[in-house]
């Protein structure tokens, strides 16, 4: 899906009143900020709003290029979120699911707005047949993990690119690629309170435990981080809550931080004064991007040649790294994470 193969709905109408919609993760809806800085631009008269998620509402409650930001609890049952829907979509011109989910694109349907954009992924038939039914235009994106293992020598779009297609589509012109997270200053100072500045940042999550991986190369891995000599802070979700305390009984160290539970924004806050962050590939990637942090990730083998095209860090110094086969010894990639960790940092 390229922007040069979009032929704009209707160039010469500026919608007055624009809803975008995102309801899935946290690191999605970063990758979709320069799309929506990039409303805002080529309409700058018109009233930009947003539908978000409970979780990723975060990302947006800051930023200046929203005029109103919504909120759909995940868990709204069917009848609820169409109620929802239709009065937000009230005297909207433009909606747009900045999603390829059906369940942003029937957020875009309820609105009844008379202009409704999206994309989807060229071999999920069933989206694309609910695309053509609920929106009234549609881009395709050829990110298909299948497609980019047996063509290789066709780059994939990252996801920056493919939701910035959807500006092009509804005629806008006026394009920024930065992606835009903003901390509040409560944010901020819980963050300096906890992290030394020039920290290494090192993001706990499941993957991190997958059979590929697992508990004891993690653990590893952190103990060499530390042994770089700067302060190491490890920041984890209530997902690894348990095992994240298990690792940090067993290190004990006192040149690592451990933050666990905090809140979106004060996760940013804390990447942000970290010289680089190690992840594998989650939000973290994205929210540390964001920040202009430089970035190690850590891809799963499997689909290894899209995600590291589509969902790389934006923007910013980075090492992209590849878990091995299940069952393999993970020392050499544990060597590369601390190797590409030291490098960056030291830039």
């Amino acid at each position: 899906m390229s922007a040069d193969e979009l032929t704009p709905i209707d160039a010469n109408r500026a919608p007055r009143k624009i809803l975008l919609i995102r309801t899935d993760r946290v690191g999605d809806l970063v990758l979709s900020t320069p799309a929506i800085a990039s409303f805002r631009r080529s309409w700058p008269n018109a009233r930009v709003e947003i539908l978000v998620n409970d979780y990723n509402e975060p990302v947006v409650r800051h930023t200046p290029d929203i005029d109103a930001v919504h909120v759909l609890a995940r868990g709204t049952d069917r009848v609820k979120a169409r109620q929802i829907a239709s009065v937000l979509g009230r005297d909207v011109d433009l909606a747009v699911a900045l999603s390829p989910r059906t369940q942003d694109y029937l957020l875009a349907a309820w609105s009844r707005a008379p202009q409704r954009l999206g994309y989807v992924y060229r071999r999920r038939y069933i989206s694309r047949i609910a695309a053509r039914y609920l929106l009234t235009a549609h881009a395709i994106s050829d990110a298909d993990p299948d497609l980019a293992d047996r063509h290789p020598e066709r780059p994939v779009a990252h996801e920056v690119r493919q939701v910035q297609t959807l500006v092009v589509l509804a005629g806008g012109t006026a394009m920024s690629d930065a992606l835009v997270l903003r901390t509040g200053s409560a944010d901020d100072a819980f963050a300096h309170e906890r992290v030394p500045a020039g920290s290494i940042g090192f993001n706990l999550s499941p993957r991190w435990f997958n059979e590929n991986f697992g508990i004891a190369p993690t653990r590893a891995t952190i103990e060499r981080l530390a042994a770089l000599g700067a302060p190491l802070v490890i920041t984890y979700g209530d997902d690894v809550r348990d095992v994240a305390k298990t690792i940090q009984t067993a290190l004990a160290s006192p040149n690592i931080t451990w933050i666990g539970g905090a809140s979106v924004l004060e996760w940013a806050a804390a990447l942000a004064r970290c010289s680089v962050v190690a992840t594998v590939d989650t939000g973290a990637t994205h929210v540390a991007a964001a920040m202009g942090v430089p970035v190690v990730v850590v891809f799963e083998r499997r689909y290894y040649t899209l995600s590291s095209q589509e969902w790389s860090p934006w923007r910013v110094p980075s090492a992209l790294l590849c878990k091995p086969m299940d069952g393999a010894d993970c020392t050499a990639l544990v060597d590369d994470i601390v190797a590409a960790v030291d490098r960056l940092r030291r830039r």
